[in-house]
């Protein structure tokens, strides 16, 4: 005999719940062909028009509930299921109002006796709380999904539970919390894996969220394109329509023209559907996209959107249909988007000169743009220094919601939601020419990631066996895709997200005034504040006693000589000697001259200072300032900002020096060792002892540590780069398991200088880790060097770090002292 009506009903569930649509319609329809019960028959129907729903025929879907709740025959708790289920489709049609309406009477019918009863009412909380949130009501959403979540851990239900969790996660994210987010889906997402693709899938679509709002848009979109076609092979329809949503919005953030391609596919795709306020939605992100600002990418490369006269005029009627659907943030979001262009000559909506306003509980996103349009109607008004109020608010309000981001990692990666106001703000204080304005604003964007004092993290052997794991598979990989092994990028998302979560900010650092810069020069020391525009590099020149903004070079001029400068700098290196090295070694003289014309010469007369401080943005990363003619006679530190370099400046280097020699680097030794001899008591770790363990403990006690190894520099994950030492590499996220770092930092590895620009100002790479960490100043290369070269000149070095020189003093003694110029500098504060 076969499986009863009831069995039936029971397998078709669990086959939808496991995302098997095709296997659950079968079980379904038998089901109902074996039972005259109203009641079950009602339930098959709700479960049937769910699935019907979820593989794209939303109008079947409801009318299959509806006909069921026609039955006289269905019992009250029957009817409060239907009109659960009813609230869930109406909800995938995006109908949030109506939703949480229903699922409101669903949960007064629930009798709320059996388990089962407890269980269905925990899932229509879960329901309810999603058309909270989507109404902007968290509070409401997180009430319902903290009792859901109790419901579930006391009935032993671990995949409801986790529904209960991950959800909250969303709220976090909403609410602007990323660390909460990420903690939250991390804690439900195992559960997930463990119960089917599509409910993994469904996890990564919200978690690609909390990626894209941290600025990590590579990640996210890599995620929604995998998202995306797991929903395709399960015929889940209005769930790929939704990921292609996700990718189009993350997609505004760095590559309008195409967010506004694949946001306009998506809503063709909601509408063939019927989610008519889904289409909403995206139709919203198609015109924000069409309105937006043109986009900078990391090497000042301008990327331009068009059609914006078309979505002007859409803009009324888009504006009015989300507020009639309730999306009341997407409404807004619309409007500040249009207000941002009613001045470009475009046609202004009616009423688009009202005042600004945004709800007082709106998302960090919606107030940053609110923020920019005043500044963007300021600017049109002809009033600069309104301009750089609104802009600095915003940026303020920026660095407020975001004061718990301690992490190095999340904090340059989520700068992408300051890069408007900052370039903004920048071009108003460019415009204004005053010294005090421009200093103010260039330390603005330089200090904006470094405001947060980080809390160290506490020892975390489950991120030091992750870590141990990635240097094994990175050992293994040939060549450079080693992270795109699928192991890797479990461990890799569960190592930041960790160090995210584990690394919290203690305090805010206040920026630097131009008066304390002053007062901790002296008349032999100047800083040299470079300031990007977009257009044109500026320099601010700041000394004791007087300042000066001095155009040093157009944009186009230092971005064609830096073209090339790093492949030039690495043949230099690699070719010593014969007719062609000096033909190489002619060519870089030529464009280090020229460099130093353009950015250097000028601002160092007139500073009439033989000790530089010098700050500059993302875009000047990997210039070699030892090596431009103009730094000859000089003594200078490549300060991360003027802030950092007055509180970090001076003092004495804690004692103990620690020297590491690693493999296959061939005067590694030789180098460690004339280093080592200037430096009684230094402890020496080299061969197969010079392993990770045994360098971060050196590390730990202290006060000046050297390795001499190979480096890398990933420059799409620069907290992977790292040092080669005898059992894998010693990465970014190391350091963090390092309870005091050292001081003094010597890193003679090649590439282990170099930086990766993220957005805008910050540039991240193993100099900025290691001051992150607490380090006071970091000598290192962003290009090869030759290994004779390293070995004689940071030797002499030692020498006079012995004597009791500053670092950048050491190293300049050094370079005059062998005639060796090399592309080693000081980062942090030198002197």
């Amino acid at each position: 005999m076969g499986l009863s009506a009831t069995q039936l009903y029971t397998r078709g569930v669990e086959h939808g719940n496991a995302g098997r649509n095709a296997a659950a319609r079968r079980d379904l329809r038998l089901a109902q062909a074996r039972t005259v019960d109203p009641d079950l028959r009602a339930r098959i129907a709700g479960t049937l028009a769910y699935i019907a729903s979820r593989t794209g025929d939303p109008a079947t879907a409801e009318a299959l509930c509806r006909e069921a709740m026609d039955d006289t025959g269905v019992s009250r708790e029957t009817q409060a299921i239907l009109f659960g289920q009813l609230g869930v489709l109406t909800l995938m049609r995006g109908e949030n109002s109506e939703a949480r309406e229903l699922l409101t009477q669903a949960l007064d019918g629930v009798v709320n006796v059996t388990l089962e009863d407890r269980a269905r009412a925990g899932r229509m909380h879960i329901n309810r709380s999603v058309a909270a949130m989507l109404g902007g009501d968290l509070t409401m959403a997180r009430h319902d999904l903290n009792h859901a979540a109790a419901i579930f851990a006391d009935l032993g239900e671990p995949v409801e539970r986790a529904k209960a969790l991950h959800n909250l996660g969303y709220v976090e994210l909403l609410a602007g919390d990323l660390i909460a987010a990420l903690a939250h889906m991390e804690a439900a997402r195992p559960t997930f894996e463990q119960e089917s693709p599509a409910a993994a899938a469904q996890s990564d679509l919200d978690r690609a969220e909390v990626l894209r709002d941290a600025g990590l848009t590579t990640e996210a979109e890599q995620l929604l394109a995998r998202v995306a076609r797991v929903f395709g092979a399960h015929r889940m329809r209005q769930a790929r329509a939704e990921a292609e949503l996700g990718l189009a919005r993350s997609r505004l953030l760095h590559d309008p023209r195409d967010a506004m391609r694949l946001a306009r596919a998506a809503a063709r795709r909601f509408h063939s559907l019927g989610s008519h306020t889904w289409a909403l939605r995206a139709e919203a992100t198609e015109v924000r996209a069409a309105l937006a600002d043109d986009v900078y990418g990391a090497t000042g490369e301008r990327r331009v959107v068009s059609h914006r006269a078309t979505a002007m005029a859409r803009v009324p009627a888009l504006v009015g249909g989300l507020q009639r659907a309730g999306l009341n943030s997407a409404a807004t979001a619309v409007k500040l988007a249009a207000q941002l262009r009613s001045d470009d000559g475009a046609v202004v909506p009616p009423g688009a000169r009202r005042a600004i306003r945004v709800p007082r509980d709106s998302s960090l996103a919606t107030v940053l743009l609110a923020e920019q349009a005043r500044a963007r109607r300021a600017e049109s008004d002809g009033d600069a220094a309104a301009v750089r109020r609104y802009c600095a608010r915003g940026l303020d309000e920026l660095v407020r919601r975001q004061a718990d981001f301690g992490s190095l990692d999340l904090r340059t990666s989520a700068a992408v939601h300051a890069t408007p106001l900052m370039v903004a703000g920048l071009r108003a204080a460019v415009a204004s020419r005053r010294a005090d304005v421009l200093f103010d604003w260039s330390e603005r964007a330089r200090h904006l990631n470094q405001s947060v004092v980080p809390l160290r993290p506490p020892p975390d052997a489950a991120l030091a066996a992750d870590l141990a794991e990635l240097r094994q598979i990175r050992q293994d990989a040939l060549g450079d895709s080693w992270l795109a092994d699928p192991r890797a990028e479990v461990l890799r998302d569960r190592v930041r997200e960790r160090q995210w979560r584990d690394t919290r900010g203690i305090e805010i650092e206040q920026r630097a005034t131009l008066s304390a810069v002053r007062a901790g020069l002296d008349g032999d020391t100047a800083l040299l504040s470079y300031v990007w525009s977009g257009d044109d590099v500026l320099c601010v020149v700041v000394t004791a006693t007087r300042t000066r903004v001095i155009d040093v070079a157009s944009w186009p001029t230092v971005s064609a000589l830096m073209a090339g400068l790093r492949a030039d700098l690495d043949v230099s290196a690699s070719m010593v000697s014969g007719p062609m090295a000096r033909i190489v070694r002619r060519s870089l003289d030529e464009r280090l001259a020229a460099l130093s014309k353009a950015l250097l010469d000028v601002p160092a007369a007139w500073a009439r200072a033989r000790r530089l401080v010098i700050t500059a943005p993302g875009v000047l990363n990997g210039i070699p300032w030892r090596m431009l003619p103009g730094m000859r006679g000089r003594v200078f530190t490549l300060a991360t900002s003027a802030t950092s370099w007055v509180t970090r400046r001076g003092g004495a280097v804690r004692s103990g020096v620690g020297f590491v020699a690693g493999p296959r680097v061939p005067r590694a030794r030789e180098e460690v060792n004339r280093s080592a001899a200037f430096r009684p008591a230094a402890h020496l770790v080299t061969g197969e002892a010079a392993t990770v363990d045994a360098v971060t403990e050196l590390a730990g006690r202290s006060g000046t540590l050297h390795v001499a190894a190979h480096g890398r520099h990933a420059v799409d994950n620069p907290m992977f780069s790292g040092l080669e030492l005898a059992n894998g590499t010693l990465f970014g996220y190391d350091i963090d398991l390092i309870p005091r770092v050292p001081d003094v930092v010597v890193l003679s590895a090649c590439e282990v200088g170099r930086s990766s620009v993220r957005w805008g100002e910050e540039a991240i790479g193993m100099t900025r880790i290691w001051l992150h960490a607490g380090a006071r100043c970091v000598i290192a290369a962003p290009v090869m060097v030759a290994d004779d070269e390293a070995c004689e000149l940071l030797g002499a070095m030692h020498e006079q770090l012995a004597a009791g020189s500053q670092p950048s003093d050491a190293l300049a003694a050094a370079s005059e002292q062998t005639g060796i110029i090399a592309p080693f500098q000081v980062h942090g504060a030198g002197f």
